[in-house]
Parts: C-alpha cells; sequence; structure tokens
C-alpha cells in the first residue's frame, strides 16, 4: 500500500479524550473481575495509581537532560547544538522541558506508548516537539516495510512518517507498540477501586451496616418508617446519634464488619499491588510497614537502580534515534543525569569527595561542580598522595634507598 500523503496536524496537544472503546485497545481497558471499569481516567482517580505515576512522571521530569559531544578524553556538554537548548529548557514555545517530559511520562505510564509530533525546518534540523495523544495514534507498517503512524483528530485522519515522530514504546510484545501497565494490571486495579468504593458507602451509611427495625405488631405504613429512621439516623454526620425507638420497636444490624471481612487488610494489599505493577517501594507511596531508619536509603537507592535506569534508558536511546541523524549519532548522545539521586547524605558526600581528591582522581573544580558551586582559580589540579607507589617500583625503591646506604657507609 501506498502511503498516503502527509499533514500537518497543529502545534499543541490535542483534548485528550477516551476512544479506547473502539480500538484494539478494548481487550485490555474494560470490565474486570470486580466488575469495575478500568481505564486512565478511573485507575488516576485510585490514590496509590496516582502516586506512583507522580513518583516517576516528576522524577523522570526533573532529571537534568543534557545532550553531549564525544571527545578523545570522554564527553562534554554540547551546548552549541540546537538539541542542547529544545531538550534542556523549552521543546516548544508552550512548555517547558519538565513538562513535556511530565506529560510523555504520564502517557508512557497509563498508556504504554508515548509520542511526540517532530517538526523540522527545510534541512531537517528538529526546531520543536509537541506531545501527542496515545489514545488517538495507531503504528502501521507499509507494504515496502516502512513505519507510519496514523493519528487520528476531529475526525480527520492524519499520516505521520517515522521521521516525524518521536516515538517512546513500553514493554511489548512485538517491539513497536508497547501495552498499558493500566491494562495489563486492570484486575487489581479493579479492586482497589472497588475496595475505596466499599468504603467510601460504609461511611455514608454513617459507618454502620444496614439493618432491620423490627416492630411486635403489624405496620400499616413500613416505607414512612424506614424512611423517617434513613432521614434522622443515615450518613456519616448522623453517626453516634442516640436512636429512640417507639412501641417496642428493635434494631438489628446485619451484614458483615469490615474487620471481619478483612477490609483494612485488603486496601492495604491492594496499595502494594500497584506498587509492585510500578515497580515503586512500598514507603515512597506512604507504606511504612517494612521500613526503617536503617534500611529506606537503600530502597532509595534500589529505587533508582531497578526503576528509574530502565526508563531512563529507554528515553535516552528513543530520543537519540529519532532526533540525531545518522552522521550525529556518532559525535552525540543525549543523557539524563540520575548522579543527583544517588548522592548520600553531607557527611558521606564530603568523605568520598576528600578520598577522590586525595587519590587524584577528582580535582576541587570537579567536587565544587557536583555541589553545583562556581569554580576557584587552580582548582583544576589532580594530585596524589605522595607515599602511593606503584607495586613494580617497590622493590627498586628498597634497593636503591640500601645502595645510598651502604655508599654512604664507605665514605
Amino acid at each position: 500500500m501506498k502511503i498516503p500523503i502527509l499533514s500537518k496536524i497543529f502545534r499543541s496537544r490535542a483534548d485528550p479524550t477516551n476512544t479506547m472503546w473502539q480500538s484494539a485497545y478494548s481487550f485490555f481497558f474494560g470490565p474486570t473481575s470486580s466488575g469495575k471499569i478500568v481505564n486512565e481516567r478511573t485507575a488516576m482517580q485510585t490514590t496509590a495509581v496516582y502516586s506512583c505515576l507522580r513518583i516517576l512522571a516528576e522524577t523522570i521530569a526533573s532529571l537534568p537532560l543534557h545532550t553531549y559531544r564525544r571527545t578523545e578524553r570522554g564527553k562534554e556538554k554540547a551546548s552549541d547544538h540546537y538539541l542542547y537548548y529544545l531538550l534542556h529548557d523549552e521543546p516548544n514555545p508552550e512548555m517547558t522541558s519538565f513538562v513535556f517530559r511530565e506529560t510523555l511520562m504520564g502517557h508512557l505510564l497509563l498508556w504504554g506508548n508515548a509520542y511526540a509530533q517532530i517538526i523540522r525546518d527545510g534541512r531537517g534540523k528538529v526546531v520543536a516537539l509537541y506531545p501527542l495523544m496515545p489514545d488517538k495514534m495507531s503504528v502501521h507498517r507499509s507494504d515496502n516495510g516502512e513505519i507510519y503512524y496514523s493519528y487520528s483528530k476531529e475526525g480527520r485522519e492524519h499520516i505521520l512518517r517515522y521521521w516525524e515522530v518521536l516515538h517512546i514504546p513500553g514493554l511489548g510484545f512485538d517491539g513497536l507498540v508497547g501495552y498499558s501497565p493500566i491494562a495489563m494490571a486492570k484486575n487489581a486495579i479493579g479492586m482497589a477501586i472497588a475496595t475505596e468504593e466499599y468504603g467510601a458507602a460504609f461511611f455514608n451509611n454513617g459507618a454502620n451496616p444496614g439493618g432491620v427495625l423490627e416492630h411486635p405488631g403489624i405496620l400499616k405504613d413500613p416505607a414512612r418508617v424506614r424512611d423517617s429512621w434513613n432521614s434522622v439516623y443515615g450518613g456519616s454526620g448522623n453517626a453516634h446519634k442516640v436512636a429512640v425507638l417507639e412501641e417496642g420497636m428493635s434494631f438489628k444490624p446485619i451484614g458483615i464488619p469490615p474487620e471481619q471481612a478483612q477490609f483494612l487488610q485488603t486496601r492495604k494489599f491492594q496499595i502494594n499491588e500497584i506498587a509492585r505493577i510500578f515497580r515503586i517501594p512500598p514507603h515512597m507511596i506512604g507504606d511504612l510497614e517494612k521500613s526503617s531508619f536503617s534500611n529506606i536509603e537503600q530502597q532509595s537507592l534500589e529505587f533508582v537502580k531497578y526503576t528509574l535506569d530502565p526508563w531512563v534508558v529507554r528515553l535516552e536511546m528513543a530520543m537519540k534515534k529519532a532526533l540525531l541523524s545518522p552522521g550525529e549519532k556518532k559525535e552525540y548522545l543525549i543523557k539524563l543525569n540520575v548522579d543527583g539521586l544517588l548522592r548520600g547524605d553531607y557527611a558521606s558526600r564530603m568523605q568520598g569527595y576528600s578520598i577522590g581528591i586525595q587519590n587524584g582522581f577528582l580535582s576541587p573544580n570537579d567536587v565544587r561542580a557536583l555541589e553545583d558551586m562556581n569554580t576557584i582559580e587552580h582548582g583544576d589540579v589532580y594530585a596524589a598522595n605522595g607515599n602511593l607507589l606503584k607495586l613494580e617500583d617497590l622493590g627498586a625503591y628498597a634497593k636503591k634507598e640500601v645502595s645510598s646506604e651502604k655508599k654512604g657507609g664507605t665514605e
């Protein structure tokens, strides 16, 4: 098939709408075993999901993003490259780099894919990046093997070539399209929604289970008695009111109290289930049961290593693939810096810096740069402890000392 004629879409974000039900994704989003509908909107109303999304999206968005130039001795910031300002500060006139990356990460975590339209000038230079809604995008392959993208907006289909789209896919089956973590774990999230709704209904009913009013005789108008009881004693605002029963009536509660139904334990377990989906340490979303001062720092380091690093590498490689030309890929690289998240407390950092300076692999200016301080004159000197010798020189040094002593003795 021929790829249709390309058309420009827009220069701003589209209004988000839920069109999953008529798409191939309907198999994943939708009803769950708990009877609750799970999609990107209902999932975000669950506090655990919202917290996990915020932690990942805001952390990735706050990391320093730089374009580097390879050098003989390593790399240096390529602040003169056109991508440097675009990625570090403003990918487009409407949003900052923080908001742009936060939006892409939110899309990745909800839909499993993140898309951005690449605006280029006549020479192919990237001049702007605009996020696109994943629920309106579909990925196709033409007869000649080329990947292209179809974007639906206001009833129109817009075709974008592969070099016009920054596509960051999550975990998927074919390597081209990722699948939503929300959709793949919809039963766990649906159960969390169900327990939240149960708790809300429980407290709305005055934090008491339902019951029956028993009358020793025959009531002529039971509906009136029931409505009168509910109007006075129903709702959380009426909990603990003293009930007045007339004509020998009695109230007998029915139903299972939340303690017996392990309501609180179920809610807590579902929070851990959702944290497991996103690989978030439970203490970061408020569950401190298994955290202490001795292990919380280690859990934070594991969060950087096992949770953030895969997302960081995924974003870096996708940006390099889509934004750099084939010739530039050999000379430039795009990197998100997580070093700031790996730093310990002030005393530990100073001790580490001291060891680095004394052993010659850090200079004072290196340390000042890591601490976000201005460099100083003569601060680029690398010095090492003069008592340190190479192992191969130890024997020669000893022989030289002995020879000098003998020579001094004969004289």
